[in-house]
């Protein structure tokens, strides 16, 4: 049997009955913090003008753009979802496969998806959380098989990410195995993406995030009526291994499938880039331990490893046209935040708190260095030295919110939800604690639309 076609069967044979309670209650956490980063989104300005855009497009009345409630076709309304989910970089991160993290935003495209499609198809939360699952397993595995490293200049979230929205609209819409395997024959016509949107501080970079899931739509939905796809979407002469990957693990798609079922494995307490966390925790930890004033900084020193130098936070940092992406992408800048406001919140990544005077003048104290010797991807080292000689040091090897080695409580989980509904100030806090009640039963409800409701102030 081909291996595209054991991932189909899987997809199509797998109920929810097959799923332990442990992938469901991750799955249901996953969706929580997508939803509640997705609120928090909602005015983003690059989100702003996707929504205006598709909503002067118009068309047939299928799916809700969320919170702001008017309902467009059902692949558009999940492109603007998943923008607004991935505003703030906030969402879940780092698909965990076969011990293993690998970078990926995956929540932020597979949820808005399962919701779009869902409420479309008149969907159960059971049926949403069964494609869900399914859907986050094979973009988990497809990223974690194709060896992702900066140098492809790919971005993930535009490749693996696809064949997860497909899997999830395919199931939903009810495909059959030839339509399914030809779903992704056809959505790998649409991958792409460049990384570097991160460097350049460009909206285009959550753009991804939703036109894999429009993309993963469309090809199901065109599926369903006898398009047809490649006949190997992944391994044939110009198939998805071939066009995207330098190397791959071929083992990882098929080890343990309809057995394990992976996904995102990191919820963030910080909004911002992951790669900037460890320095946040170092520095807040310093900040916290000692009496240090941002007067009496005679110079920072940031040592990061050399992925995470070379990526785009180790630039020196400056404003350009979209300051919240350049602060989210900016090690020097979220350092400087700690050192001036002593936490990290989403109101930091305000405009006005961005272009703060009191940030640049830290800022040019702030130096970013490439760690000499090893170092775990996203580890960091910060040195504080004062003015009157005294050095602090502090280094953080996992920051919090890996779920396997240094977890955020579901207490953390679901404050960081409701503070991303309170910074909306568009869905009332009752109706966020009816959303979380929900959610908390998802399997028992029985039309997605109900939660609709409470997503539309």
């Amino acid at each position: 049997m081909s291996i595209i076609l054991e991932i189909v069967r899987n997809i199509l044979d797998t109920s929810f009955e097959y799923f332990d309670t442990a992938t469901v209650a991750h799955a249901k956490k996953r969706f929580m913090d997508t939803i509640g980063c997705l609120i928090a989104g909602v005015n983003d300005p690059g989100c702003s003008m996707l929504r205006d855009l598709v909503i002067e497009w118009g068309g047939k009345e299928e799916s809700t753009i969320l919170v702001h409630g008017k309902k467009v076709p059902s692949h558009r309304a999940a492109m603007v979802n998943c923008m607004m989910a991935r505003a703030f970089d906030f969402e879940p991160v780092g698909p965990y496969v076969d011990g293993k993290n690998t970078p990926g935003h995956i929540s932020g495209t597979t949820v808005p998806t399962a919701i779009s499609v869902a409420e479309h198809r008149g969907a159960s939360g059971k049926d949403l959380l069964t494609a869900l699952i399914l859907g986050d397993d094979l973009a988990s595995r497809i990223n974690a098989a194709s060896g992702f490293s900066l140098d492809h200049g790919w971005d993930c979230v535009g490749t693996a990410n696809m064949f997860g929205a497909t899997a999830i609209a395919g199931k939903l819409v009810g495909l059959n195995e030839h339509q399914m395997k030809n779903a992704f024959g056809t959505v790998v016509n649409q991958m792409g993406g460049s990384m570097q949107n991160f460097f350049d501080g460009a909206h285009a970079f959550k753009l991804i995030q939703g036109r894999a899931a429009e993309a993963g739509i469309v090809s199901a939905e065109l599926a369903g009526r006898g398009f047809t796809g490649l006949s190997d979407p992944l391994f044939s002469k110009y198939g998805y291994f071939f066009l995207f990957c330098k190397s791959y693990q071929q083992d990882v798609l098929t080890k343990e499938l309809g057995e394990k079922f992976y996904a995102d494995n990191t919820f963030k307490p910080y909004p911002c880039c992951r790669a900037n966390h460890a320095s946040i925790e170092s520095i807040m930890e310093l900040v916290n331990k000692n009496r240090i004033t941002p007067d009496d900084i005679k110079q920072v020193i940031i040592e990061l490893p050399e992925g995470d130098y070379e990526f785009a936070i180790g630039q020196p940092f400056k404003v350009r046209e979209t300051p919240q992406i350049d602060a989210a992408f900016s090690v020097q800048y979220n350092v400087a935040n700690v050192l001036l406001r002593r936490r990290i919140e989403l109101e930091h990544f305000t405009e006005e708190a961005i272009k703060d005077p009191e940030i640049d003048h830290l800022i040019k104290k702030i130096n970013v260095e490439k760690l000499k010797g090893d170092g775990n991807s996203l580890s960091a080292t910060i040195r504080v030295i004062m003015s009157q000689g005294d050095v602090f040091e502090q280094k953080v090897d996992i920051p919090k919110g890996d779920e396997a080695f240094k977890p955020m409580t579901d207490d953390e989980k679901k404050n960081k939800f409701r503070k991303n509904v309170a910074f909306s100030n568009l869905v009332s806090p009752e109706n966020g604690e009816k959303i979380l009640n929900i959610i908390k039963h998802m399997e028992d409800l029985e039309d997605i639309k109900e939660l609709i409701k409470l997503l539309i102030p």
